[in-house]
């Protein structure tokens, strides 16, 4: 099982946009920028354009991050090193654009419980926002 991390969440459990902005110290349209330059970038996108980051995408993001911030590479050098296969670890693999999982037809059983359990914490969060509201 994963170790659990800061927030609460576990090490692979899907963050949002402001969780891994927090996380790396990049701005929100950065990392939205990032994914526009970075087809191996695929963020799960919900309904109304929702993002949730798997623990692949934080790592390659870290891995843009650090070519790009503490290696002194240009979006051009970090998408030339990715085309000749020189960055290590999932960045190697070309990927095409993200589809939603329902418009793509997906259904990869790790990323559909993951999804599940996020929908179940969420749920639990509302009833508690409920609970509290109505006794104040």
């Amino acid at each position: 099982m994963a170790e659990p991390r800061p927030g609460g969440k576990s090490a692979s459990a899907f963050r949002t946009i402001s969780e891994v902005s927090g996380e790396l110290d990049v701005p929100q349209h950065v990392l939205r920028f990032w994914e526009s330059k970075f087809t191996q970038l695929r963020p799960l996108k919900r309904g109304g354009g929702r993002r949730y980051y798997r623990p692949e995408d934080i790592a390659l993001l870290r891995r843009i991050q650090g070519l790009l911030y503490d290696d002194g590479y240009t979006i051009k050098g970090v998408q030339r090193l990715f085309r000749e296969g020189r960055v290590h670890g999932e960045a190697k693999k070309s990927v095409p654009a993200q589809k939603t999982a329902a418009a793509s037809g997906a259904s990869d059983p790790v990323s559909r419980k993951e999804l599940a359990k996020i929908m179940a914490d969420l749920e639990k969060i509302r009833d508690s926002l409920r609970s509290t509201i109505k006794k104040s």
